[in-house]
């Protein structure tokens, strides 16, 4: 949306600028950079004096003068615009970056706001989250998890395997004691809930009425600093 910010508000734009906790790029129509706020010194290494006037690519090597050209179009209407994309600092090291791009009367009518908005931390964790999953996935022990009133939330291909399921679905929603009843299990899960990561074995029954022995382990599953429920795992020993 187009914004005109009069010569005796620019102050106050500045201070605005200034506390904001994304990146400011403000750039002419033709994305050559007018002004940066301290957010973008911080994160791209390089101050006014090392950027005025630079194309805005210098620091977001994919925003060619051919590419903010074509955003410009799109933002006809008011319109903003929003892209992933890769920043780069003084030393040469790009890091994933959202960019919302929009138009401002402030210096020249059209000039371009870009917002830039470090994603890198966010797709390291929804890598590692990644990593998890499929680790949880191929895992030859069985592993669920369960919330505090003991449902069953999440429970992995060898779980489904042990307790002779069909699907994850005809897990979910069950509770852990219709698979684990025998002692100390239940108290154990009260224990884990607590915050303690206990250990019990148990003697269960297999194909043929054949026994075995299986260790269970409960532990809290936390969200920050609040226990959400129990993460547990099964294994013949």
């Amino acid at each position: 949306m187009s914004l005109f910010v009069p010569k005796d508000r620019r102050s106050l734009f500045r201070q605005f600028l200034t506390g904001m906790y994304d990146a400011v790029i403000i750039a002419d129509p033709n994305g050559h950079i007018l002004d940066v706020n301290p957010r973008a010194v911080e994160h791209f290494g390089r101050d006014l004096d090392d950027v005025l006037d630079q194309p805005v690519s210098i620091l977001i090597p994919g925003l060619k003068s051919e590419v903010v050209q074509r955003i410009r179009h799109a933002m006809e209407g008011d319109h903003r615009v929003m892209i992933n994309a890769n920043g780069v600092n003084k030393d040469g090291e790009r890091f994933a970056c959202e960019v919302a791009v929009s138009s401002i009367d402030l210096m020249n009518p059209g000039d371009l706001v870009f917002t830039v908005r470090n994603i890198e931390r966010r797709r390291e964790i929804m890598n590692s989250y990644r990593a998890k999953a499929a680790a949880f996935a191929v895992s030859s022990a069985a592993l669920f998890t369960a919330d505090s009133d003991g449902r069953i939330t999440e429970a992995n291909p060898a779980f489904l395997s042990m307790f002779d399921l069909s699907s994850e679905a005809e897990a979910k929603g069950r509770n852990f004691k219709d698979f684990m009843c025998d002692d100390p299990l239940p108290s154990n899960f009260d224990k884990a809930l607590a915050g303690e990561t206990v250990r019990a074995v148990i003697s269960a029954e297999g194909e043929g009425g054949s026994r075995h022995d299986v260790e269970v382990v409960f532990a809290p599953n936390s969200s920050g600093r609040k226990t959400v429920g129990v993460a547990g795992s099964l294994i013949k020993i």
